[in-house]
C-alpha cells in the first residue's frame, strides 16, 4: 500500500471540501481544481493498485460519463419541460386544495407524501415525480425554493430506510449477505427504519426551514415572480372566452388573476363595480395582473399577440402561434428615451423589434385610459412579448433597459398532455425496471425538445454546469480513495479503534464512521466497502448480523451533509439554488440526529 498517494488524496479531498465550504470561488472552479490536482498527481507520480492495474486519466474522467450524471442532466431537462408546459398544475391544484390554504400545510402533504412512495419506490425517481409538483405550488404560494426541495430530498431518503426496497444501497447489502447465506426479509429494518425516518421528518419540516437561509438573486437567476402589478388590455372579439362573462358582486370570477380595472365599450368607459354587466363583442377590457397571470392568458388563448402599430403590418398573424421560443421579459424605460411621451399604440415597438407590449407598471399613479392611449414615462416596467432572439436584441439598448433575467418562456400549455406522457413513462419505466433509469432519462429529455415541449436553448440552459462538474470531480475523488486503499484504511483503523468495547458502543461507533464516509464516497461504494468488515465483526463478537447490516444500509443512506453524498441531493441542488455549504449547515444536524437515533434504537431492537 503506497502511504504516499493515500494521504496526498486525503489531502486534496479535504482542500476541496474546505473550498466548496468557504465559498470564496464558484462551485464549478473548485471542482474543476480539484480535478485537475488529481489528474496531475496521479499522471507525474504513477500508482498502481493492490490487483497491480495503474490508476489512469481515463480512471478519474471517468465520472464524465458516469450514468449518475447523466440521469441527473437529463432529469433537469425533463422537469424543465414539465414546468414550460404547465403539465404539473393540475396535480398541484388538487394537492394545494387537499393541504389546505396554508402553503406550509400543502408542502408538508407533499413532503410525507414523497417519503411514503419512497419505502416502495427508488428514491430518484419519487423526487423527479416531486420536483415539478413543488416547483409549481411554491412559485403559486410565494414560498423560497430552498424551503422545500432539500426537504424532498432527505426525506425521500429518509422513506427509504423503512423497507429493503426503498432504496438501491438497501438492495445492495442484502445482495452482499446473501453471498454468506444471510437473507434480509422486506420488512427487517421497517421499526428501526421508522424511528429513525420519524424522528428525521420532525426535523426535516419543523426545523430546517429556519436553518435554511433564501438567497434571492445570488446567482442572478431568481426572478420575483410575486406581486407585481402590470395595466394590460383584452380585446372581446367574436369567439373569445370571456365573451358573455357575467359579472357577480361586482367582479368577474371568471376572470381568474386577472382584476378588471375599467370596460371600454362604443368609447364609454364603465368602472368598478361591476353590477349586472355582461362583457360582449367589441369590449375592451383593461386588467392588472402579474406576469404570471399574463403569460398563462396568453398560454390559453385568452389573450392574443397583436400589434398596436397602425401600420398595417401582417407580421403580427404569424406571431399569434405561441411557439416554445416565445418569452415574456421586462424593459424599463430609460431617462431621455426616444419612447418617453410615446403613446404604446405608437411606440413602434413592433415594427422596430418585432415584438409586443402587453403590460405597463408605474410607481406613480396612473390614469384611467385604455392602454394603447397611455403615453410612456421614464421609470415605467414594459411587460413586453416577443421570440426569444427579438428580446435578446434588446439587450445593450439605451432607450430600453432590459431587466437581465427576466426573460421566461410562455408555457406551451398546448403541449402538457406530451410532456406528462413523457414524464411518466420514465417514471413508470423505471419503477418497473423495464429500462434503466439512465436510458429512461436520456430518451424524455431528447423527447422533451422535439416534441417542441423545450426549444434546444432551453434545454441547455436547464443543465447546469456547477452540478456537471461537481460530479466528475466527486467520482475522480472517490477513484482514487478506493484505488489508492485509503478508504479500506479507514475502515481498518475504525475496527481497531473500536475493538474491545462494549457491543452497543462499537455499533455506534461504526455507524458513524460509515456515515461521514458515505458523504464522500458514494452510497453504494461505501455500502459494499463496509458490508464484509460488518460481517466480520458481528462473528468475531457473537452477535447477531442483522444488527451490523443494519447499521450499514442506514448509515450508508445517512448521505445529508454534501450534495455529492446522494443523487436525490444532486438533482434538487439547480432547482434550491443550494450551495455546498447549505447541505453542511442543514445535513450535518440531521446526520447527528439520525446517528444518535440508531445509537438508542438499535441496541434495543437487536438486543446488543
Amino acid at each position: 500500500m503506497d502511504s504516499l498517494h493515500i494521504w496526498l488524496t486525503y489531502a486534496l479531498i479535504l482542500a476541496s471540501v474546505v473550498g466548496y465550504a468557504i465559498e470564496r470561488w464558484p462551485i464549478e472552479a473548485v471542482a474543476a481544481a480539484s480535478l485537475s490536482a488529481f489528474l496531475l498527481l496521479f499522471s507525474a507520480l504513477p500508482f498502481r493498485d493492490a490487483a497491480g492495474a495503474p490508476v489512469t486519466s481515463g480512471d478519474l474522467l471517468s465520472g464524465f460519463a458516469n450514468p449518475a450524471l447523466i440521469t441527473v442532466l437529463s432529469l433537469l431537462i425533463v422537469g424543465q419541460g414539465l414546468f414550460a408546459t404547465d403539465a404539473m398544475s393540475r396535480p398541484t391544484q388538487w394537492l394545494a386544495r387537499v393541504g389546505g390554504s396554508a402553503g406550509t400545510g400543502a408542502i408538508a402533504l407533499i413532503l410525507v407524501s414523497a417519503a411514503l412512495l419512497s419505502a416502495f419506490l427508488n428514491n430518484t425517481p419519487v423526487v423527479v415525480i416531486f420536483i415539478p409538483i413543488l416547483t409549481m405550488m411554491a412559485t403559486q404560494r410565494g414560498i423560497h425554493p430552498a424551503h422545500v426541495f432539500m426537504p424532498l430530498s432527505f426525506l425521500s431518503i429518509l422513506g427509504g430506510l423503512t423497507t429493503m426496497i426503498g432504496s438501491s444501497t438497501n438492495l445492495l447489502v442484502a445482495g452482499v449477505a446473501a453471498r454468506s447465506n444471510i437473507h434480509l426479509g422486506f420488512f427487517d429494518i421497517t421499526i428501526p427504519g421508522l424511528a429513525i425516518a420519524v424522528v428525521g421528518a420532525i426535523y426535516v419540516i419543523r426545523v430546517m426551514p429556519r436553518i435554511l437561509t433564501p438567497r434571492e438573486g445570488s446567482d442572478g437567476r431568481f426572478v420575483d415572480s410575486g406581486g407585481k402589478q402590470f395595466l394590460g388590455e383584452i380585446d372581446i372579439v367574436e369567439g373569445h372566452a370571456y365573451l358573455g362573462l357575467k359579472a357577480r358582486a361586482g367582479l368577474f370570477p371568471g376572470l381568474g388573476d386577472l382584476t378588471p380595472r375599467m370596460i371600454i365599450r362604443d368609447n364609454q368607459t364603465i368602472l368598478p363595480p361591476f353590477d349586472d354587466i355582461a362583457l360582449s363583442e367589441g369590449d375592451r377590457l383593461i386588467v392588472t395582473a402579474t406576469r404570471r397571470a399574463f403569460s398563462k392568458a396568453l398560454s390559453s388563448g385568452n389573450l392574443k399577440i397583436k400589434t398596436l402599430d397602425p401600420s398595417g403590418d401582417e407580421s403580427g398573424k404569424k406571431a399569434n402561434k405561441i411557439g416554445p421560443d416565445m418569452v415574456m421579459a421586462e424593459a424599463v424605460v430609460a431617462p431621455g428615451s426616444r419612447y418617453a411621451g410615446r403613446t404604446m399604440q405608437y411606440s413602434g415597438l413592433r415594427t422596430q423589434f418585432g415584438i409586443t407590449l402587453f403590460g405597463l407598471q408605474r410607481k406613480s399613479r396612473m390614469a384611467r385610459a385604455a392602454l394603447s392611449e397611455i403615453r410612456l414615462e421614464p421609470g415605467d416596467t414594459l411587460l413586453l412579448c416577443g421570440r426569444e432572439p427579438a428580446i435578446a436584441a434588446l439587450r445593450g439598448n439605451h432607450d430600453l433597459l432590459l431587466l437581465e433575467y427576466s426573460a421566461q418562456a410562455i408555457p406551451q400549455s398546448a403541449k402538457a398532455k406530451i410532456a406528462a406522457g413523457i414524464f411518466l413513462a420514465i417514471v413508470l419505466f423505471s419503477a418497473a425496471g423495464i429500462l434503466p433509469i439512465e436510458v429512461l432519462a436520456m430518451t424524455g429529455a431528447v423527447l422533451m425538445v422535439a416534441t417542441g415541449c423545450l426549444t434546444l436553448g432551453e434545454a441547455a440552459r436547464s443543465v447546469d454546469r456547477s452540478i456537471f462538474m461537481l460530479i466528475g470531480a466527486s467520482i475522480a475523488a472517490a477513484t482514487a480513495l478506493e484505488r489508492t486503499g485509503g478508504a479500506a484504511l479507514i475502515a481498518d483503523a475504525t475496527v481497531d479503534a473500536l475493538s474491545g468495547l462494549p457491543p452497543a458502543v462499537l455499533l455506534s461507533g461504526f455507524f458513524l464512521v460509515i456515515a461521514v464516509m458515505t458523504n464522500f464516497l458514494s452510497n453504494n461504494a461505501t455500502a459494499v466497502l463496509f458490508t464484509p468488515i460488518a460481517l466480520d465483526i458481528s462473528r468475531r463478537i457473537g452477535s447477531p448480523p442483522e444488527a451490523w447490516l443494519a447499521c450499514v444500509i442506514f448509515g450508508a443512506n445517512a448521505s445529508f451533509a454534501t450534495p455529492i453524498g446522494y443523487q436525490t441531493n444532486l438533482l434538487v441542488m439547480g432547482p434550491g439554488r443550494y450551495r455546498f455549504a447549505d447541505f453542511a449547515k442543514a445535513g450535518i444536524p440531521l446526520v447527528l440526529l439520525v446517528w444518535l437515533t440508531f445509537s438508542l434504537v438499535g441496541p434495543w431492537y437487536y438486543s446488543l
